[in-house]
């Protein structure tokens, strides 16, 4: 059975975010900007915001540990933003046409729940979502089964009639083990080319002949 339901991932997907952004300007170099993000404010530390915990918790215990480092700490809260890259390039107009065509248009995401307010003032397409199940409101990240089984039941559907899109390949193998169809993402190009195949969406090139 192929799928009649989309469910996007977002940060890797529709919105590029990378906090080297950030410290790109905030340290000298890149090798810099590399040892500080993988022993100070490191991906699994950055993980437990997205599972629900305060920011002003999380700073404040890193800076404890690392009070030569509390201002480049702080400034992972007070200029989370400038860790946007803006809008991966194509798949939000995909988002968009889905939604024109009416193919139920969902989203299951890592992301704090104090900061995904901030990124939904910056990307209006965020509010597009049928049923938009957040990690940080849940206090269940992925790859773990609960927060997908949190959003089928939200969602009323089931795996199997779904399409699910990460760029994380542990998301898409823990999303296909539990039954949903799945789309390692890699570029909007590769994805309409997918939906197409599935009969979600016709090709660009078929729209613009």
């Amino acid at each position: 059975m192929n799928p009649s339901i989309v469910v996007f991932d977002i940060g890797g997907v529709l919105i590029d975010w990378n906090p080297a952004y950030l410290y790109r300007k905030l340290l000298p170099d890149e090798a810099a900007v590399t040892a500080f993000l993988a022993e100070v404010c490191t991906p699994a530390w950055n993980e437990q915001f997205d599972a629900g915990r305060p920011f002003a918790e999380g700073v404040a215990d890193l800076c404890a540990r690392h009070p030569d480092r509390a201002g480049l700490i702080e400034a992972y809260w007070l200029r989370w933003h400038e860790m946007l890259g803006g809008e991966i390039a194509g798949t939000a107009g995909l988002l968009g046409r889905l939604k024109a065509v009416g193919v139920p248009v969902h989203a299951i995401s890592n992301w704090s729940a104090e900061t995904f307010p901030r990124a939904r003032e910056i990307f209006p397409f965020l509010d597009a979502f049928d049923v938009l199940v957040v990690s940080g409101r849940e206090k269940l990240v992925k790859p773990h089964a609960p927060i997908f089984e949190r959003f089928l039941e939200r969602a009323g559907v089931g795996a199997k009639q779904c399409l699910f899109i990460d760029d994380n390949a542990a998301n898409i193998a823990a999303a296909a083990a539990l039954g949903f169809h799945t789309e390692h993402f890699r570029s909007a190009e590769a994805l309409e080319a997918r939906l197409a195949a599935l009969g979600l969406l016709a090709h660009a090139a078929e729209v613009a002949g």
